[in-house]
């Protein structure tokens, strides 16, 4: 079968788990359909083979990327302390711990495949996560940790696995050498991101200023940007996931990037979406098709891991998730416990973190996208063209322990997020910040108003307007004595505003469907007032969207 039938039989599979996803009211998670189908493909004959490294190189670029530009980059750097404890310290932890673990456990694995495996299985996926949570969203602090910690352990854990990977091919590895080409490689990889993030911000407004910006290419050089930085960083043998990552964070600021215009930032997003809805979704349902090949494999896969029966690969499966829970607990456990302490040494307030907090943390390490792409590029061949030891073993643990993650995720994370108090959408800052925004527009409006012009007609239409404008706003500023006393109905007020403007939309939708319908308007006319009212549809989805997180 050709590759391209491959992919458009895969991407009608993802539109097919979302729809599923969404008959189900998300109580079967996204991720757990995706493979479900992926298996049925296989069965029904479609068998993918494909090159690792290409796989790797188009699949995690673009994600890493774009959750680097997403991420809230204020959150990023004031959690950066849990979050580096996390991302560094728990995968340095998992990949020395688990990997002597998985040697102990299966002898038959190498040291250096064991580490391997232990690298791949320390970065977690956020995408799985938040399709676990749908309907019991975390609050916004612990997401913005756990989104930073698989930002920042995708990284550190592929660039451990690549160590872990050469030593396995050479048969030699030194820590001091590797610590510090660990260091030379990640450093090279910053600021090869950072550089072709400013070259190419830089050259694009340099551009866009003589010529105008236009969405489209826009949104191209984005969707390049990540390949770019990658292939360079490979090719100068630093991290590319690194560089890749970094790209992202720096096409946050504007400074870089430049300032997009609204209509790219929207078709911008609806792109990424689309990207990131059919990466992730592709992966998923590849290793759903891999399944049925790996069960029958079963028995040669045993055998190669010194095992009695089949069955004790779904123990071994299950006591390194189990594993892999309890030192994640642990490590969460004795982070906070020192931070509460050294806290409270300096005379700071600090409260214990709940243990059902601990416990929604260390269930949330939920292995996904990353740890599949990386585990399907071991090398098939060693240098010498034998075969690369215990690589099916491998591919079948880390499937089972993405599986294993993912099924008691999908049952544990709704029951312990159940009721758990949510963070309010708003706070005095946004308050303050809406009430100088309306005064900013306020004086702005006056001073058109008072705009000299010959033609007396137009003033007046400028005056009529102008003060039907001036009187919105200053209903809105009306609230500013409440922001203290009763912060709370305003947010309420500001809600409703919401949910009654949608319901409007709604209703305006509809008219102008009818007129169309009974021929009253033209097609031009119709389409013009629909994509005004998709404009401010969009613009209020997305200020909901934005404030669930």
């Amino acid at each position: 079968m050709s590759v391209v039938t491959l992919v458009l039989v895969f991407l009608l599979a993802v539109i097919v788990s979302v729809f599923l996803s969404r008959l189900f009211k998300d109580v079967i998670p996204l991720p757990i359909i995706q493979i479900a189908l992926g298996a049925g493909l296989s069965i029904f004959g479609f068998d993918v083979e494909f090159e690792p490294h290409l796989f790797l190189f188009l699949f995690i670029p673009p994600l890493l990327f774009l959750d680097g530009w997403r991420i809230p980059k204020e959150a990023l750097f004031q959690e950066i302390k849990p979050i580096m404890s996390l991302a560094i310290g728990l995968v340095v932890v998992t990949v020395i711990g688990m990997g002597f673990f998985i040697h102990w456990l299966i002898p038959a694995i190498s040291l250096a495949v064991a580490f391997a495996l232990a690298a791949i299985l320390s970065p977690t996926d956020p995408v799985s996560v938040s399709a676990m949570t749908v309907n019991s969203p975390l609050p916004s602090r612990m997401a913005h940790i756990l989104e930073g910690e698989s930002l920042l352990n995708d990284a550190t854990g592929l660039v451990c696995f690549s160590f872990a990977v050469t030593a396995a091919l050479t048969g030699t590895f030194s820590l001091a050498s590797a610590a510090g080409e660990f260091v030379l490689v990640a450093f090279g990889g910053i600021l090869i991101g950072l550089l072709v993030a400013w070259i190419i911000g830089w050259l694009n407004q340099f551009l866009v200023k003589r010529t105008g910006e236009e969405p489209s290419i826009q949104i191209l050089i984005s969707l390049l940007m990540p390949f770019s930085a990658y292939l360079l960083a490979e090719h100068l043998h630093v991290s590319g996931i690194l560089a890749a990552v970094v790209a992202g964070i720096a096409m946050h600021y504007e400074k870089i990037a430049g300032r997009m215009q609204a209509a790219t930032r929207m078709q911008s997003k609806a792109v990424w979406d689309t990207v990131q809805t059919a990466l992730n979704g592709m992966i998923f349902i590849l290793l759903g098709e891999q399944l049925p090949a790996m069960w029958r494999n079963m028995p040669q896969v045993a055998a190669e891991a010194g095992a009695s029966h089949p069955w004790m690969l779904f123990v071994y499966v299950i006591v390194i998730t189990v594993a892999l829970a309890i030192l994640r607990f642990s490590w969460v456990w004795i982070s906070m416990t020192l931070t509460v302490f050294q806290n409270r040494r300096r005379g700071k307030e600090a409260d214990v973190l709940h243990i059902r907090m601990m416990a929604i943390m260390a269930t949330a390490g939920v292995r996904g996208a990353i740890t599949l792409a990386g585990i399907l590029t071991l090398p098939l061949l060693m240098p010498d063209n034998t075969l690369f030891p215990n690589r099916d073993l491998a591919i079948f643990l880390s499937m089972g322990v993405i599986l294993c993650s993912l099924l008691i995720a999908s049952i544990a994370l709704p029951i312990l997020t159940k009721g758990l108090s949510q963070d309010l959408p708003y706070d005095n800052d946004e308050i303050r910040a809406r009430m100088a925004l309306n005064e900013a527009a306020m004086n702005h409006l006056r001073e058109l108003m008072n705009y000299p012009s010959e033609d007396m007609d137009e003033i007046a239409m400028r005056t009529e307007v102008g003060a039907q404008l001036l009187e919105l706003y200053a209903r809105r500023l009306d609230n500013t004595d409440e922001i203290e006393s009763d912060i709370y109905d305003l947010h309420r007020m500001i809600e409703m505003e919401q949910e009654m403007s949608s319901s409007a939309l709604k209703a305006k939708r509809e008219a102008l469907y009818q007129m169309r319908r009974g021929k009253n308007i033209s097609e031009r006319v119709y389409h013009r007032l629909r994509d005004e009212l998709d404009l401010k549809e969009e613009t209020l989805n997305h200020y909901k969207n934005s404030s669930a997180h």
